[in-house]
C-alpha cells in the first residue's frame, strides 16, 4: 500500500488544524525551519508544503513578515 508523501500529510495536518479551529485566519505559521524540526523532515519538504497550501489558498506569504492562514471561505476546493 503506497504511503502518503510527507508534504501532503503535513499540508493535510495544517488544513485539519484550521478546520478544527486550532489555527485561525491570520494566524502566523512557524518558520520553515521550525516546522521541519517539529515534523522531523527536511526544509525542502516544508517548502513543498507551503507551495501546496499556497496553491490551495490556505496560506498567504508576506515577504519579511511570515506565512499566514487565510479564511477557509477563500480556499480553493480540491478537484
Amino acid at each position: 500500500m503506497p504511503t502518503t508523501p510527507d508534504y501532503i500529510r503535513i499540508a493535510d495536518d495544517i488544513i485539519a488544524g484550521v478546520r478544527g479551529k486550532r489555527l485561525k485566519p491570520d494566524d502566523k505559521l512557524p518558520s520553515i525551519a521550525q516546522l521541519a524540526a517539529e515534523y522531523k523532515v527536511g526544509t525542502s519538504t516544508i517548502q513543498m508544503v507551503y507551495v501546496r497550501l499556497e496553491a490551495l489558498r490556505v496560506i498567504r506569504r508576506h515577504q519579511g513578515k511570515g506565512v499566514f492562514v487565510t479564511d477557509p471561505r477563500t480556499w480553493m476546493r480540491e478537484p
